[in-house]
């Protein structure tokens, strides 16, 4: 995300929409889509920390704390007191963009494994909270009977009608994420990651603007919780530990950190990984270890890196043919005798 975003990235993002929107009629079965509803869930959530890690170049571990705050403020209002899901939204977007204000407004201070401690202690306060608060949060059985989302009366609950749902509000975080990183404070926050001491040297207010974006980040990490709470219809504590912020800092690296395709790989990776390797148990974490390892040493950049480097050499392959093309038909017309 440290680049100005591209005419070909805006291509390519067209494209892969029409495949989104035509994939419900491509999927064999349910299963797929709604593994497919899932990764959509996960690409807002990789996107949050990714946005937070790419621009203020900050380690969060509390991530997974945000995501619950947003699934469990929607899931009790409307499960115990009967609150719209799209009331229930907004106020947990505020509670959660409250809950980061002032939780970043200290520890966004420190520096390095310092607030990766900070942060971690805070996922470990609220992951406590989501187990003790039992009238609220339903304790270690969980939050039940979530209502789905309603659109003029008609409940969204077909796994193709909440397909859709998600879809667009990955669409709408995309393109309100595309108008940030193209504004003057993107541009404010792209200095910051490169060069702190210089930005606050040009007067950028470098504390103002990493609470800007760690807010914006945990916000959208409770867009995830609530589709996430609404679509499972149950929520539990297991889901918002401190080994998912710790997972998400994983798929970050994997998929690329402040690469624009860096949240679609490493929500790919975060959905489907389990999915595999879930007849082999305990093989799950050292599956993730030695694939963070290998992917870290063969792409620095991580997979988004990767796929940026194919992209531009077969770009640049292209445009050689097409240069060569010219030179030939060049060299063929000063060839031709005059008539």
């Amino acid at each position: 995300m440290h680049a100005q975003i591209s005419t070909t990235t805006y291509r390519a993002l067209a494209i892969l929409w029409v495949l989104l929107i035509a994939l419900p009629w491509i999927t064999p079965n349910n299963y797929w889509l709604n593994l497919a509803t899932l990764w959509l869930t996960n690409v807002l959530l990789v996107a949050s920390l990714n946005l937070l890690m790419g621009y203020s170049g900050q380690i969060s571990l509390a991530h997974g704390a945000f995501y619950g705050i947003g699934a469990y403020v929607s899931g009790v209002l409307a499960a115990k007191y009967g609150v719209s899901p799209w009331i229930g939204l907004p106020l947990a977007l505020a509670a959660t963009g409250l809950v980061a204000f002032a939780v970043g407004w200290p520890t966004l201070r420190l520096r390095g494994h310092y607030l990766a401690m900070a942060t971690l202690g805070f996922n470990a306060i609220a992951s406590v909270l989501f187990v003790e608060w039992r009238d609220w949060t339903g304790g270690p059985n969980g939050l039940v009977n979530i209502p789905p989302y309603t659109l003029f009366g008609v409940k969204l609950d077909s796994d193709r009608a909440f397909y859709f749902l998600a879809l667009a509000a990955v669409g709408v975080a995309l393109v309100l994420l595309l108008n940030l990183l193209d504004s003057r404070t993107g541009r404010a926050l792209r200095a910051l990651s490169t060069a702190e001491v210089g930005a606050e040297c040009m007067g950028v207010n470098v504390h103002r603007y990493k609470i800007l974006v760690f807010v914006v980040s945990a916000m959208l990490a409770a867009l995830a919780g609530c589709l996430y709470a609404h679509h499972n219809a149950f929520v539990s504590p297991e889901s918002f530990d401190f080994l998912v912020s710790t997972m998400l800092v994983v798929m970050v690296a994997l998929g690329g950190t402040g690469n624009w395709w860096g949240a679609f790989l490493g929500a790919l990776i975060y959905t489907l990984l389990p999915e595999l390797l879930r007849s082999f148990g305990d093989l799950e974490l050292l599956v993730y270890g030695v694939s963070l390892v290998v992917v870290l040493l063969f792409f620095p950049r991580g997979l988004g890196g990767a796929l940026d480097l194919l992209c531009e050499r077969i770009a640049s392959r292209f445009r050689a043919r097409e240069s060569n093309i010219h030179a030939a038909g060049a060299a063929a017309n000063r060839a031709r005798p005059d008539s």
